[in-house]
């Protein structure tokens, strides 16, 4: 592989970068380049095109070539330009959290395909029960909020605040034993314009409640990668992204368990909790969440790849 030229334009050194990550084996050599590259000129991956022919400044080049070192040698893409795209919004993301994966975003839906059914969100929610997940736009916002809800470990904030946004009449609670992460969600917050709907708390899963039945929705993305997968994981995670993020026990359950014994004493009647969980975790998880009798409906949901990604379960409205 050649060394680049001191003069390129856009096209070139697209198809030069590409070349030279499939060679140093990056994952997505050509995505990788392109977001490289738009974030090095403040511009959008179809502006790469547009400009095809643009040379780059040897500001720029110098900028763009300390980039492609740095993901030459495994730094994901989302900590180099501190920006990754989660329910088509932007988050802010540093090395501090785990970077917002798509299947994440069944979390999401599997959560406003239950909340549709409170009757104190005034039927803004559309769509039934068993339709294809999707995107659900919101009405406009309540007065005041009617309702409450509760993400454990927020990370970047991208669930609480994708469903922040998309349920304008919910206020959340959003916690994390991390204080760095705290401080990311909370500017993902302000620069969604749902700060005043998220409370954000430092806490080590629920020990900071007292066992009161006040939130409709529990959600969580504990960690649930189970240890022989962690070791097995790309450089590019497993020495970039926070351990304690990932890593949940031997078998990838530990927190999700301590979790369930605590979830049922905050949820309401007919209130959710949904958890995502990891390949082949489901049947375990919806089999833990059915031992606590606090359920009358456990639930799992299919990510588009077809993994049983989200158990979700409702709340029996007894007073129990």
């Amino acid at each position: 592989m050649t060394a680049p030229k001191e003069s390129w334009t856009i096209l070139e050194i697209l198809r030069w970068t590409t070349d030279y990550f499939r060679d140093q084996g990056v994952s997505e050599p050509r995505a990788s380049a392109e977001l490289l590259l738009a974030h090095t000129l403040g511009v959008s991956r179809l502006d790469l095109y547009l400009r095809y022919d643009q040379p780059l400044n040897r500001d720029e080049l110098g900028r763009f070539k300390a980039l492609v070192v740095r993901r030459r040698q495994g730094e994901p893409v989302a900590y180099l330009t501190g920006h990754r795209e989660f329910w088509s919004l932007d988050f802010h993301v540093t090395p501090a959290v785990l970077i917002p994966r798509p299947e994440t975003e069944t979390l999401v839906a599997a959560t406003l395909e239950v909340a549709k059914d409170f009757k104190e969100l005034g039927g803004e929610i559309e769509g039934k029960a068993g339709e294809p997940l999707q995107k659900i736009s919101p009405g406009p916002p309540l007065q005041s909020p009617h309702l409450r809800g509760l993400e454990v470990g927020v990370g970047s904030g991208a669930v609480v605040l994708a469903l922040a946004r998309e349920l304008p009449g919910v206020s959340w609670v959003g916690l994390d034993l991390s204080g760095a992460a705290l401080a990311v969600a909370r500017d993902n917050a302000r620069r969604h314009g749902v700060l005043h709907r998220v409370h954000f708390l430092q806490a080590d899963l629920l020990t900071a409640f007292k066992p009161e039945r006040h939130f409709a929705l529990l959600v969580a993305n504990l960690p649930y990668v189970p240890r022989p997968v962690w070791e097995e994981l790309p450089r590019e995670i497993k020495e970039f992204e926070p351990e304690g993020a990932l890593l949940g026990g031997d078998d990838g359950l530990d927190l999700i368990r301590v979790l369930i014994r605590q979830a049922h004493r905050l949820v309401r009647g007919e209130g959710w909790v949904l958890l995502e969980v990891g390949d082949g975790q489901a049947p375990e998880v919806a089999a833990l969440l059915e031992a606590t009798g606090a359920y009358d409906r456990v639930e799992m949901v299919r990510d588009f790849s077809g993994i049983e990604r989200v158990v979700r379960a409702r709340r029996w409205g007894g007073t129990g």
